[in-house]
């Protein structure tokens, strides 16, 4: 009695029976790895530049401020992050030059939660930013 089928008329020998569905489930396990990567690429990604976003336009909102009335600069600076999902972390004027620094919390799918941060600063032309 012969161990193998051989290759007659067409058909596979016994061996090679469901070796495609093997290999498709392989390719199928490849291509959903690579796509989770790229959206965790992509969610911190997006959330940095929200990040940036939002300190840019918090900066932004206490230097438009910050000669005029000092001590509300950091507040305007607040609300401006907090409406942009952010959390305004520091704060500081200097000369009418505000800086500001933010953070926004994420999820990245498969590893949980994360933070990411962006600092900015704004003030009048010529000053030393």
């Amino acid at each position: 009695m012969r161990r193998f089928q051989a290759f007659e008329g067409g058909t596979r020998s016994s061996r090679e029976r469901g070796s495609a569905t093997i290999w498709t489930i392989a390719l199928m396990t490849a291509v959903w790895a690579v796509a989770m990567v790229v959206v965790q690429v992509g969610v911190a990604r997006v959330a940095r530049h929200r990040a940036q976003s939002a300190a840019d336009l918090g900066a932004l909102g206490a230097a438009r401020v910050a000669l005029a009335v000092p001590d509300e600069a950091c507040d305007r600076a607040q609300a401006i992050t907090a409406a942009n999902g952010a959390s305004l972390r520091a704060c500081s004027l200097s000369d009418g030059v505000a800086e500001v620094a933010v953070t926004v919390r994420f999820v990245v799918p498969l590893l949980g939660p994360a933070t990411a941060t962006a600092s900015a600063s704004a003030g009048p032309v010529g000053s030393a930013a």
